[in-house]
């Protein structure tokens, strides 16, 4: 399945699924857009018909097109557009998308490449990243992330991508009911000398600029001997799309909880740590722990739904971070992946007056 177009900005709707073909939008197309399989309809792939065709020229006269089929679709991939340098990833997001966003309260490491621009992670090549939809955890989270390849992996490597409309969809409703109710609690802990330093995450050493960031994102902070720092915060667990009005399955539910880990790190934790003071664990909103069958069925809905593609360098994935999660799969080599995010979307009031109040562990 493929279509073409044109450099004019494409507005015209696309015909239903059975029935696309290739459409000629002129004389002189620039580019075309297909999938890498006729089954996975994620991401979408767009690449150039013509040689030296400017990816950010071509992208800004086409903001129409990215946009709608990105709300399709979920997850766009620039392929053979010839980039090649991290200011031109940076020049691409901002003239589709606008400012980029600064990486606030963490949960992976993360290297600044250059400006807005970071490593992917910095985890190490073994270590699988389970899927998840960027700072869903937050009040506040980029509404697109965008990764470049500068250099792939020599094996394994990829981004496993799951569209959670549809993940949700696979999940029992009692469950989903359940979570609609209770909603969920992240518990995370800062500076025992495991994961990320308080510092890192708030990109800060003042105490009280860390209390008022946190008192402004309804999080709640307890302040541990030796420098440490316990949070705790209520989100929802599905949202509503602001644009499609569509259902998504949004949260770190399964990705923060022990029991993703794999076996060996997982009781290693265990073995030094109360469950209170892992650097993270998540629970229902009230506080009561979520049953394991619930979260080996929630872990199923991802991996029924986890599509994958190699990596070429020069590649620019694009996914609309409510509509598509993403991981990493373990790598050989010296993959490199660099990470952009922009349009900051957030709980409205009404939403945060809704949230429980926080219990005390």
């Amino acid at each position: 399945m493929m279509k073409t177009f044109a450099s004019d900005k494409f507005k015209s709707k696309l015909p239903p699924l059975r029935s696309r073909r290739a459409i000629s939008a002129s004389s002189e197309e620039l580019a075309e857009a297909k999938f890498l399989q006729s089954h996975q309809f994620l991401p979408l792939v767009v690449s150039p018909t013509l040689e030296e065709v400017n990816l950010v020229v071509w992208a800004t006269q086409n903001r129409d097109f990215i946009e709608t089929e990105l709300g399709k679709w979920g997850g766009l991939l620039f392929r053979n557009f010839k980039v090649s340098d991290v200011t031109q990833f940076e020049e691409f997001i901002t003239a589709v998308s606008g400012e980029l966003l600064e990486y606030r309260e963490r949960s992976s490491p993360r290297s600044r490449v250059r400006g807005n621009i970071y490593t992917s992670t910095d985890f190490p090549a073994e270590q699988s990243i389970f899927l998840h939809n960027e700072n869903s955890y937050q009040h506040a989270w980029p509404m697109k992330i965008f990764f470049f390849c500068l250099k792939s992996a020599t094996a394994g490597g990829e981004t496993p991508l799951a569209d959670v409309r549809k993940v949700l969809q696979r999940i029992d409703p009692k469950i989903v009911d359940i979570f609609a109710q209770k909603q969920v609690m992240y518990v995370r802990n800062f500076g025992s000398g495991l994961g990320l330093h308080w510092h890192d995450v708030f990109q800060t050493t003042d105490k009280l600029k860390v209390e008022e960031y946190c008192q402004n994102r309804d999080i709640e902070v307890e302040w541990k001997d030796g420098n440490c720092l316990r949070t705790r915060q209520v989100r929802h667990a599905i949202l509503k799309h602001p644009k499609t009005g569509e259902k998504v399955w949004f949260n770190h539910a399964a990705f923060f909880h022990i029991s993703t880990l794999e076996p060996g790190l997982r009781e290693s934790l265990l073995a030094d740590f109360k469950e209170s003071d892992l650097p993270n664990n998540t629970y229902y909103g009230d506080g009561s722990p979520i049953e394991l069958s619930v979260l080996d069925e929630v872990r199923e809905a991802y991996r029924q739904e986890t599509v994958t593609f190699p990596w070429q360098e020069g590649d620019i994935l694009m996914l609309d971070n409510m509509l598509v999660a993403h991981g990493r799969s373990p790598f050989v080599g010296s993959r490199k992946i660099a990470v952009g995010m922009s349009e900051t979307y957030s709980y409205s009031p009404t939403v945060r007056q809704g949230l429980k109040p926080l219990p005390h562990s």
